[in-house]
């Protein structure tokens, strides 16, 4: 079932959801090039608006999944991605790379997904850039790193190059929309156990019941 942008904006503004099927058509749309500017910032406002709902989430997500350049990791289990949305404003160090190399230290294999900062002094691209570590590396590379040395790092503008559509939107609106909600729900290497931190205490149920839908734990 498809929808109109137009439509789906009228849908927003009587704060009336749009079914899944409908967000799966207009979210291949989107990350297809085929929505204008003007209509992708009055959709995703439009949704932050009127809030987005657990369906509407799930669908974006499994169409950026689809989009996505993904990680050859043969065994997923116990496969982690520990990060955050982003856009608390917090403006704190980066504690999800802090957190990646202590859960590494201690056994665990982190397929961490990320990019540059948002509201924190530092992303994880930003910390890892500092340290000396090379950001680009590629999906058999990040595969190889992982195994060797229980830590691969994705670049998210590396992997996820239909963004392109909506990048330069979400620089000039500089507001927070369902693109940072969508980035941790996102990775690449399809890492089934997620730490995720959220933005917002009324985003904690609703980021709950999107990951279980995704198959995630």
């Amino acid at each position: 079932m498809s929808i109109t942008p137009t439509e789906a904006l009228v849908r927003c503004i009587e704060h009336r959801e749009i079914f899944h099927d409908e967000m799966l058509s207009l979210w291949r749309k989107l990350m297809s090039g085929e929505l204008t500017p003007v209509q992708i910032a009055g959709l995703t406002m439009g949704l932050r608006v009127k809030k987005e709902t657990i369906g509407e989430i799930a669908a974006a997500a499994q169409i950026m999944r689809e989009f996505a350049t993904k990680v050859p990791v043969a065994d997923q289990t116990n496969l982690v991605d520990i990060v955050g949305t982003g856009g608390d404003s917090s403006h704190t160090f980066n504690i999800s790379t802090a957190s990646m190399f202590v859960a590494a230290a201690a056994g665990a294999r982190v397929a961490k997904h990320g990019g540059r900062s948002v509201s924190s002094s530092s992303g994880a691209a930003d910390v890892l850039e500092a340290f000396g570590a090379n950001i680009n590396l590629g999906p058999d590379k990040v595969a190889q790193c992982l195994a060797e040395t229980g830590i691969g790092f994705m670049f998210a503008p590396n992997h996820h190059a239909a963004m392109k559509h909506a990048a330069p939107v979400r620089k000039e609106l500089g507001v927070r929309t369902i693109f940072n909600i969508l980035g941790p729900l996102t990775n690449p290497a399809g890492a089934p156990n997620q730490l995720l931190g959220v933005f917002h205490p009324d985003l904690v149920g609703i980021q709950v019941r999107v990951l279980e839908r995704l198959g995630s734990r």
